[in-house]
């Protein structure tokens, strides 16, 4: 990715974390002037997204506070992981599931 790049998807990549909605937004948004940059951050920020809708669901089952703090603790961990990243301009993985990421949403943003 040069630098051009990275200040082109910048914007893009940043809302991408925001919401799923934002995550929606980046998506079509980054769809009129592709950068590699923003797509890559798209595809970490839907993965959390999904994941955490997912399991968040799941979760809901145990009716535990501590499971539940332990939850939201662990995503919020991530996001802002994935949200730092975007804005200090660096494109690397969110820990453990990031790279699933990468290979699951490839075909997204080519």
């Amino acid at each position: 990715m040069t630098e051009q790049d990275i200040e082109a998807g910048r914007n893009n990549a940043i809302i991408s974390y925001l919401t799923i909605f934002g995550t929606i937004i980046a998506f079509y948004l980054n769809n009129e002037n592709k950068s590699a940059f923003a797509s890559f951050h798209i595809r970490q920020a839907l993965g959390l997204w999904l994941t955490f809708f997912a399991l968040g669901y799941i979760v809901g089952i145990f009716d535990s506070w501590f499971i539940t703090f332990g939850f939201y603790m662990f995503f919020g961990v991530l996001f802002i992981f994935g949200f730092a990243n975007a804005v200090a301009r660096k494109a690397q993985t969110v820990p453990l599931v990031g790279e699933l990421y990468q290979k699951l949403f490839a075909n997204l943003g080519k």
